[in-house]
């Protein structure tokens, strides 16, 4: 008599994924994230309701830091600094990045061109301020050499009226490009079935620049001016190369006032408690921005 061989069971294996190794790429960049941002946020706040200055532990002192921010009138002239360099950086640099968009998409979409266009944003901040400094120096500057030649007088760019204007015009100088750039990326998203359309309505350029263009290219409209927002309200080192916060007060901006309370006075409570006031403000603007121009949405569907 035979007996029939037991049958064999199918080992249950765990599938295979790739959690693990996904993980360990991550690690990395989540200590970084910890490290350098996460932990500094929340220090920065802590240190916010408390006066420190390195030389004593911390002492918690509630919302005295903040009651102070209220009544300091040279953090409030900070703020209209900031705001005026915010509104002319903003504009500027918005118009004229779409209009190097617009050209690059109508004449040419050569990467020479777009390479050429980006050159200035490859150059450090510092490196920039430094050359415009000399570009635009009173005595030597080779700007003021011509303008000199021309009218017979000299143009202190840095002066009080024109120092943020000045300033302004230097960071438009770097980030245009890299702005042009992001706005061209969109424009190559819109179908050119849409403007074959326009055309055989009979609708001009410009017609189809406002009622195509400008429409399709809301959301990253939208997020040019985000991040544009974000950039311009933390200005610092092209103030420190240049001016360094003068004359008497007329070009300091808010993140160098911080940096002054901070690093020069070693009032790091007070110091805090201006940086967490200017996240708020960055929070809500950046929320509201979103918002209001629907950033997370096209017109495309």
């Amino acid at each position: 008599m035979s007996t029939s061989a037991p049958a064999v069971r199918p080992s249950r294996r765990r599938p295979r994924t790739d959690a693990r190794l996904g993980l360990a790429f991550i690690l990395p960049a989540a200590i970084g994230l910890v490290a350098f941002y996460i932990w500094p946020l929340l220090r920065g706040i802590w240190l916010s309701f408390t006066e420190y200055n390195l030389l004593t532990p911390e002492t918690f002192t509630g919302l005295s830091n903040y009651e102070r921010m209220v009544g300091d009138s040279i953090f409030w002239n900070a703020v209209v600094v900031t705001l005026e360099y915010v509104v002319i950086n903003i504009g500027v640099q918005t118009i004229m990045a779409l209009a190097i968009a617009v050209l690059m998409q109508r004449l040419t979409q050569s990467t020479l061109v777009r390479s050429i266009v980006l050159t200035p944003y490859l150059v450090s901040n510092v490196v920039v301020a430094m050359l415009w400094l000399w570009i635009l120096d009173n005595t030597l500057g080779i700007s003021n050499e011509i303008i000199q030649a021309l009218t017979g007088e000299s143009v202190n760019f840095f002066s009080s009226s024109l120092a943020i204007p000045t300033i302004a015009f230097i960071n438009v100088w770097r980030h245009m490009g890299y702005t042009a750039l992001l706005i061209f990326a969109g424009l190559q998203s819109i179908p050119g079935t849409v403007y074959e359309a326009g055309k055989i309505d009979g609708a001009s350029e410009w017609t189809m620049f406002w009622r195509i263009t400008m429409p399709l290219l809301r959301p990253i409209l939208a997020l040019v001016l985000i991040m544009t927002m974000i950039g311009s309200f933390q200005v610092f080192d092209t103030v420190s190369v240049t001016t360094a916060g003068g004359p008497v007060n007329a070009t300091r901006v808010l993140q160098y006032y911080i940096y002054d309370m901070a690093f020069s006075r070693f009032q790091f409570g007070y110091a805090s408690a201006m940086a967490v006031g200017l996240l708020l403000v960055l929070a809500a603007i950046t929320i509201l921005q979103y918002r209001m121009t629907r950033a997370g949405q096209t017109d495309l569907d």
